[in-house]
């Protein structure tokens, strides 16, 4: 598998701060528990539309032209319709020329991962040069309720085939018998959208509507500190690597508690487990990325640096990936506000 070195850029918006917290929670137990002191929330921009800011000033800060990117993979929970396809709106807003591969993936926190093993397997032929993988969440639809802990990102990433580079390992699984510990119950070809589905319910974590989604909160814990050490461990016995030796594990920002109990079982120090929970949120797919721009640009734009990032989520899906990084560019992280203009 030969594939250039990773880009990142970040897109997201403004702070608020979490005055809309429920009154179920006591806001020091909270920030303990979560790490969330603050996130990006939009009501306005589609996750599409932070992607698409992104890509602008990343492909201006690499130099790429728009008619060489040959691939354009999008994943998103929430995309721009049903149907057509997100990516081929983008492959239109942003100029890219009509040859371009485009693809969505419908997956959540582990997708980031899984769209890397996408794009690195189809630049691994050397018949495509240059792939955008852009990844995140948003709501464009203003809830009764927002949860606190989670936060609105799109990010892009930029690969390069590069021929003899080492490139890429992925352990990857999924466990369709949890497809319901995290789930939007309506709005699918199982059950259609009707009246029902905008009436609010009781259900763990407070009301929501059959068109919002719900959480099995124990059940999603269990799986995440259980899974995603065995994943990494899995990965490293595949290939033959002492994982404990690479610079950083990128995790998935589900919350500051689970994430510390995976690094605890994996016995990695809290200074290689970077996170941005406490700017961010859960920022699903947008996660493992966000942190990279946020919280290691200058550290791994400097030197030679051992990735492993691990992503873990609906579906019940999976995804581990290890790669080592030279002269990693990462642009700085863009801030938009509710007219879609660049702050």
């Amino acid at each position: 598998m030969a594939a250039g070195v990773p880009s990142f850029i970040a897109n997201n918006l403004h702070p608020l701060p979490d005055d809309d917290i429920s009154s179920d929670y006591a806001p020091e137990d909270f920030v303990k528990n979560t790490g969330v002191l603050e996130r990006r929330i939009t009501y306005t921009q589609t996750t599409s539309d932070l992607c698409y800011h992104a890509a602008e000033r990343l492909l201006s800060d690499l130099g790429w032209k728009k008619e060489e990117v040959d691939a354009l993979i999008f994943v998103s929970q929430t995309r721009d319709f049903a149907t057509p396809a997100t990516s081929g709106i983008l492959q239109n807003r942003l100029g890219l020329g009509t040859g371009t591969y485009c693809i969505d993936l419908t997956l959540g926190c582990s997708g980031w991962v899984y769209g890397l093993n996408t794009v690195t397997s189809l630049l691994s032929t050397g018949c495509m040069k240059k792939a955008l993988l852009m990844a995140g969440d948003s709501k464009a639809v203003r809830p009764m309720k927002i949860s606190p802990l989670f936060g609105h990102a799109g990010t892009v990433t930029a690969l390069e085939y590069k021929p003899g580079a080492k490139g890429f390992q992925f352990h990857c699984g999924t466990d369709g018998s949890g497809y319901d510990a995290i789930i939007i119950p309506d709005g699918g070809a199982r059950n259609l959208i009707t009246p029902r589905s905008f009436e609010y319910e009781e259900c763990e974590g407070g009301e929501k509507t059959r068109m919002q989604s719900r959480m099995k909160g124990m059940d999603v814990f269990s799986f995440g500190i259980t899974t995603a050490p065995k994943s990494v461990k899995k990965l490293a016995e595949h290939y033959g690597f002492d994982y404990q030796s690479y610079d950083y594990l990128v995790l998935h920002q589900a919350n500051m508690a689970m994430n510390s109990m995976i690094a605890k079982k994996l016995k990695l120090p809290n200074e290689k487990v970077p996170s941005c929970m406490h700017n961010f949120g859960n920022t699903s797919s947008a996660s493992i990325p966000l942190t990279i721009v946020t919280e290691l640009k200058g550290k791994a734009t400097n030197a030679r640096t051992n990735f492993l990032c691990c992503g873990f989520g609906v579906g019940l899906s999976w995804a581990t990936v290890a790669f080592t990084t030279e002269n990693l560019f990462i642009s700085d992280l863009v801030e938009v506000n509710e007219e879609g203009v660049c702050l």
